[in-house]
């Protein structure tokens, strides 16, 4: 089979990117039919394609995989990071399948193969990431849109508190924003009783629990006032760790300013720095914002990319955050003490 022949199925045809400034990337259908518009963003983790889809941080983008082969180890509902998939859209270089495109066309999803990823790629490094449809056919919408100023953690929070793990030697609130299932299993892992709640809970109810954790989500801090707010009420009642744009959240509630990535930090290889060990991690991260670069004691570790915040540690409020993802699904794992370490505190504070 030829790169980017792809498993399309009986009856595919065509499909295109077409971006917000008028570039069009065509190829061949591998999802489900019709348009999806979003962020067209990438991602360069070599694996690990399925918890990709279904981190609902994805929420509103198209997401465009660098490595060439994508789905050729399959699907398995242990794997996801969610009920289902969060992205608007799939481009890839080559898809394998059948269990990979069966399941994006039975999920909804709109996908497309034999693109040159490497030029779309290149594009969105230069130019930035910007709007665009995805779709099958011909027919070229119009694309107009942006992430900036977008609150999405309502459409991925769980509606209603639930309890994923109900014994354990502490008990952990986690406030759902996007929160992924590997978060929830490496805290129950660590035998913590955990309970999530929706991003809408008032901090008076999360002072009642042993630690708190500000998940990872989707869209642009800025304007989540009101869970900004909560997240600066709760400082200093109850330890606090944040992750991703729980970290973004906490960076805002201690008067710190975030902004709008060009192109984002998405993959499994990002090099951060620890400041005060001078350790760098090999990190998973997957975000469009993030926190200005400051010399302020408070931010702990920062990106070796571009210097922006990757970690706070505020001791007399006993909170911290990093900007990566701890609990590495899929992976690397040098950032995988964190979250058991936090919980070690916890436990010798009680």
């Amino acid at each position: 089979m030829s790169a980017g022949a792809g498993f399309a199925g009986a009856g595919a045809g065509t499909a295109y990117l077409a971006l917000e400034d008028g570039t069009v990337f065509r190829g061949q259908s591998v999802g489900a039919e019709g348009v999806s518009f979003g962020e067209a963003v990438f991602a360069t983790a070599m694996t690990g394609y399925q918890e990709l889809v279904t981190d609902p941080s994805y929420a509103e983008q198209i997401l465009c995989f660098t490595a060439p082969m994508v789905g050729n180890y399959g699907v398995c509902k242990s794997r996801s990071e969610s009920a289902g998939p969060h992205v608007k859209g799939v481009v890839m270089r080559e898809a394998q399948g059948p269990a990979w495109t069966d399941w994006l066309r039975e999920n909804g999803i709109v996908a497309v193969d034999g693109i040159d990823t490497r030029s779309l790629v290149l594009h969105l490094r230069e130019r930035g990431s910007m709007w665009a449809a995805i779709g099958t056919g011909d027919e070229i919408p119009a694309v107009e849109g942006a992430m900036e100023g977008q609150a999405l953690v309502a459409q991925v929070s769980t509606p209603e508190p639930y309890v994923y793990s109900e014994h354990g030697r502490l008990r952990v609130a986690v406030v759902d924003y996007g929160t992924k299932q590997s978060i929830l299993r490496r805290l129950a892992g660590a035998s913590v009783a955990v309970t999530v709640y929706p991003h809408t809970v008032d901090a008076d109810e999360l002072a009642g629990y042993e630690g708190v954790v500000l998940s990872n989500g989707p869209g642009d801090p800025e304007p989540l006032e009101d869970e900004a707010a909560v997240v600066r009420d709760l400082l200093g009642r109850v330890p606090v760790f944040g992750i991703c744009l729980g970290h973004q959240l906490l960076g805002v509630a201690t008067d710190h300013e975030t902004f709008k990535l060009p192109f984002g930090h998405r993959g499994a290889n990002h090099p951060v720095l620890e400041r005060g060990s001078g350790r760098v991690l090999v990190t998973s991260q997957n975000h469009g914002f993030a926190v200005e670069p400051t010399e302020d004691s408070e931010a702990t570790a920062i990106s070796l990319y571009d210097g922006t915040v990757e970690g706070f540690d505020f001791p007399e409020l006993n909170a911290r955050s990093v900007q990566f993802h701890p609990e590495a699904g899929p992976g690397p794992h040098d950032g995988w003490p964190l979250l058991e370490t936090w919980v070690e505190d916890l436990a010798a504070q009680s």
